[in-house]
C-alpha cells in the first residue's frame, strides 16, 4: 500500500473453451425437449412428486369409492323421488297458477310412474334370477360391481361442485365479465328489469383502468336514474361492494335516458396511500382555470371550477373538511392577481399560513371576531356594488357584458381582481345570537352575516367574487335556506344521516342515489361532489364520488409561502398581509338597501323548503303570473310530486285546477295561485319577525 514490493501468487494464462457434448448429455437434452414424454418423467423431482401423489391416491381410492357410492345412492333416490312425484309438472302448474286444474292429470301421472317403477323392479328381479340359475353366483358379483360403479360415477362430485346443484351454495363471485347472462340475471334480481325483459349490449365488457366496464341499454320505459338510485341492490346482485360499483347515465349525443355505463373496480378504489396534490409541482396557477381537487373511482382527475360560482363543504368532524377547503383555496393562492378574505371560526392553526397572503384575515370565535367578519363582508358588498357601477362605464370591447373578464381582473387600474371569501366553520358566525339593528329592522348578528353572504353569492360571481364556505354542522338551522339555495358547487364528506346530506347536496339527492351518510368512516377525504360546471367526468354529471388530494400543514405552508412570493414579485400584496387592516370608507346605507327583499316588512327572512326554491325559481314572475302548474314546479325543482304536495299543504298552499293555454286551445291542469304563494311568504316573514321581537323583549 505504501509503494513497497510484496510477493504475489503465480498467475496463469488461459482461455475458456466449451466442453464437447457427450452422448449422455445429448440424450438428456432430447429427453427434456421431447413432447411425447410426460412432464412427470422429465426430472427426478417431478417424478418423485408424481409417484407420491399416485400412491396417495391409490391408498385413498377405497374410501373415495365408498363415499361416491353412498352419495350416488342418495342422488339416485332423490332423482327417483322427484320423477315419481311429477315434480317438474307440478312446479310448472304452480307457476302458471293452474295447480287445481291440473290436479287430476298430476295424480294420474303419479300413479302411472309408480306402476312403471313396480314393473321395472319385477322385470329386473326376474332377469337376475334367470341369470343366477344359468351361471351361478358370479351373476351377483357382476350385478353388484356394475351397480356400484354406476352409483360411484353418479356421486363422484360432492354437493356444491361443478356439475351438481348445490344443497348449500358457495360464495357468489363476480362472473358477469365472462358471462353477460349473469349481468342480466343481476338486473332481474335487483328488480331493475322484469323477468321477461333483457338488456341490449352497447359495448362489450372490457378492461378500463383497474376494473371492468360495460355499457348497456335498458328495456323501453326503464330509466338509468332508477339504476343509479338502486346501485346498492345491483352491487349485491353482482356480489361486489357498493363502493366498487360505479353507475353512470350515458348522456349527450351517444346516450339517452335508458343507457347505462357500469364500471366495477377490482378492489376498493378509495383505499391506498393518500394522493399528493399536483399544485405542489407548479410555480403558479391561473384562478380562471379549475383547481385540481381529487380523483374519482376510475382515477380520473377532477378539477373544480371556482370562478362564476361558489362552494359549500359540509362534513362531520375529522373527515377532511378543512383539507378539502384548503385545496379549493390553494389554486387561488397561487394566482398573484387574486385577493383573499380568510375567516377561520375554529381559531386553530389550520389557516395560520394564509395570514401572510390574505387581504383580510380573522381567526377566532369570540364576539369581536364575528364583528370583524361582519365589517369585512359589508366592505366587500360595497365593493361589489362599486364594481358593477364601474363596469357600466366600460366600453363593449373591454367589458362586452356586465361580467368580469380575465383582462379586467388583471388590470391594476380598474381594481377588480378575483376575490375569494373563504370561511371555515361558518356556523360559528351564522349562529351568533347578538341582537342587531340594521336599517331600522331587528335581527341578529348571525342573520345579518347570512344576509351579507347571500348577497355575495347571488351578485358576487359576475363581479369576480368567489364564496367558499365550510361547516361541520350542515343543518337547516345553521345555514339558512336562502343562502344554501344559491350556493353553486357542493361537496359533502361523511355526514350523520341523509337529511344532512340533502342539506349540503340539495333536496332529495338521496332519492337519486347520492347520500353522503353512506360513505365509510375509513374513507378519509372521500365525498360526493355536485359541481357547478364542467369536470373531467363530463359536463352533464349530476354528482360523483371524489377522493380529494391530501395536503398536510407542511405542504400547505409551502403553497402559502409561494403565493406570497408571487404577490411580492407582481406588486399585488396588500391589506392584512402588509399590516393594513384599516377599513375603507363605505356607504352603509346602500349596503342595507341591497339586502332588502320583497317580503312583508322589507327584510330578508329564512324561507322553508320548498317555498324558498319556488321563490328563487319564479323570481319576478312571482308578482307577474297568476297561476303556476304543479308539473312545471316539480320538473323545475326536481322534487317528488307527492312529497312536494304534502309540504305545500303544510305551508297553507292548496292546489286547484285552472285552464291554461295549450297550443291552439286550452287544457285544465293542477297548480297553485301565486297569490297563495306570496301569502305563505308573508306568513313566514311575519312569524320570524314576531319571533325576533319576542326575543328582543
Amino acid at each position: 500500500m505504501n509503494g513497497d514490493l510484496v510477493p504475489a501468487e503465480r498467475v496463469f494464462d488461459g482461455e475458456l473453451v466449451d466442453e464437447p457434448k457427450t452422448l449422455v448429455r445429448r440424450l438428456g437434452s432430447g429427453w427434456q425437449r421431447a413432447r411425447v414424454v410426460p412432464p412427470q418423467l422429465k426430472s427426478s423431482q417431478s417424478f418423485q412428486y408424481w409417484l407420491k401423489e399416485t400412491l396417495g391416491s391409490l391408498v385413498r381410492l377405497p374410501g373415495r369409492f365408498l363415499g361416491g357410492v353412498s352419495r350416488g345412492v342418495v342422488a339416485a333416490a332423490r332423482a327417483w323421488r322427484c320423477w315419481v312425484r311429477v315434480k317438474d309438472y307440478r312446479e310448472a302448474a304452480e307457476q302458471s297458477e293452474k295447480l287445481a286444474d291440473k290436479f287430476v292429470e298430476i295424480r294420474a301421472l303419479t300413479l302411472f310412474r309408480w306402476k312403471v317403477t313396480g314393473a321395472v323392479l319385477v322385470a329386473t328381479s326376474a332377469l337376475v334370477l334367470v341369470l343366477y340359475v344359468l351361471y351361478g353366483g358370479v351373476v351377483w358379483w357382476a350385478v353388484s360391481g356394475v351397480a356400484s360403479v354406476a352409483l360411484a360415477i353418479l356421486g363422484r362430485r360432492k354437493d356444491g361442485s361443478p356439475g351438481r346443484k348445490a344443497v348449500l351454495a358457495g360464495p357468489r363471485t363476480l362472473t358477469w365479465t365472462m358471462d353477460p347472462q349473469v349481468l342480466v340475471d343481476a338486473f332481474r334480481d335487483a328488480k331493475l328489469i322484469g323477468k321477461d325483459e333483457t338488456l341490449r349490449l352497447v359495448e362489450r365488457a372490457a378492461r378500463v383502468g383497474e376494473g371492468w366496464a360495460v355499457t348497456v341499454d335498458l328495456p323501453a320505459t326503464r330509466k338509468a336514474a332508477d339504476v343509479i338510485k338502486n346501485r346498492d341492490a345491483l352491487a349485491s346482485a353482482l356480489a361486489v361492494d357498493e363502493v366498487q360499483l360505479i353507475v353512470e347515465r350515458v348522456r349527450g349525443r351517444g346516450g339517452h335516458a335508458g343507457r347505462v355505463f357500469l364500471w366495477v373496480a377490482d378492489e376498493d378504489p378509495y383505499a391506498g396511500p393518500p394522493l399528493r396534490t399536483p399544485l405542489l409541482d407548479v410555480e403558479w396557477w391561473d384562478a380562471w382555470r379549475p383547481v385540481p381537487f381529487g380523483r374519482d373511482a376510475r382515477n380520473r382527475r377532477i378539477d373544480l371550477p371556482l370562478v362564476w360560482t361558489s362552494l359549500l363543504v359540509g362534513a362531520i368532524p375529522r373527515q377532511g373538511k378543512t383539507f378539502a377547503t384548503r385545496l379549493a383555496a390553494a389554486g387561488l393562492i397561487l394566482d398573484p392577481y387574486t385577493r383573499l378574505y380568510v375567516f377561520d371560526g375554529k381559531g386553530g392553526k389550520d389557516w395560520e399560513a394564509a395570514e401572510q397572503i390574505a387581504y383580510r384575515y380573522v381567526c377566532g370565535d369570540e364576539l369581536e371576531h364575528a364583528y370583524a367578519v361582519r365589517d369585512h363582508l359589508v366592505e366587500l358588498v360595497a365593493e361589489v356594488q362599486a364594481r358593477y357601477a364601474r363596469m357600466a362605464t366600460l366600453d363593449d370591447e373591454i367589458c362586452p357584458e356586465s361580467k368580469i373578464t380575465t383582462a379586467i381582473s388583471r388590470d391594476a387600474d380598474l381594481g377588480m381582481p378575483i376575490t375569494a371569501v373563504v370561511i371555515d366553520e361558518v356556523q360559528v358566525f351564522l349562529e351568533n345570537p347578538t341582537r342587531e339593528q340594521v336599517g331600522g329592522k331587528k335581527t341578529t348578528l348571525g342573520a345579518y352575516i347570512a344576509d351579507l353572504l347571500t348577497y355575495l353569492v347571488r351578485k358576487g360571481p359576475a363581479a369576480g367574487v368567489v364564496v367558499i364556505l365550510a361547516t361541520q354542522r350542515p343543518d337547516s338551522n345553521t345555514i339558512p335556506s336562502r343562502l344554501r339555495a344559491v350556493l353553486g358547487s357542493r361537496f359533502a364528506l361523511r355526514v350523520m344521516d341523509w337529511r344532512d346530506s340533502n342539506i349540503v347536496l340539495g333536496e332529495q339527492m338521496n332519492t337519486r342515489g347520492y347520500d353522503a351518510s353512506t360513505l365509510l368512516p375509513s374513507h378519509k377525504g372521500v365525498g360526493i361532489l355536485r359541481p357547478d360546471g364542467e369536470t373531467d367526468a363530463g359536463a352533464d354529471m349530476i354528482a360523483l364520488t371524489v377522493r380529494t388530494y391530501y395536503m398536510p400543514n407542511a405542504e400547505w405552508r409551502v403553497i402559502c409561502a409561494r403565493g406570497r412570493a408571487l404577490r411580492e414579485a407582481a406588486g399585488t400584496l396588500a391589506g392584512h398581509a402588509v399590516g393594513d387592516d384599516a377599513p375603507r370608507p363605505i356607504d352603509s346605507t346602500s349596503v342595507v338597501k341591497a339586502l332588502v327583499s320583497g317580503t312583508a316588512d322589507g327584510w330578508v327572512v329564512d324561507l322553508p323548503e320548498p317555498l324558498a326554491a319556488i321563490v328563487d325559481y319564479l323570481g319576478e314572475e312571482l308578482d307577474e303570473r297568476e297561476f303556476v302548474p304543479t308539473a312545471e314546479l316539480v320538473e323545475a325543482l326536481d322534487v317528488e310530486a307527492v312529497t312536494f304536495a304534502r309540504e305545500m299543504g303544510e305551508l297553507g298552499c292548496k292546489p286547484l285546477r285552472q285552464y291554461v293555454p295549450d297550443g291552439e286551445g286550452t287544457r285544465r291542469v293542477r297548480g297553485y295561485l301565486t297569490a297563495d304563494i306570496r301569502s305563505a311568504v308573508e306568513r313566514v316573514a311575519a312569524d320570524e319577525i314576531g319571533s325576533q321581537d319576542a326575543d328582543q323583549a
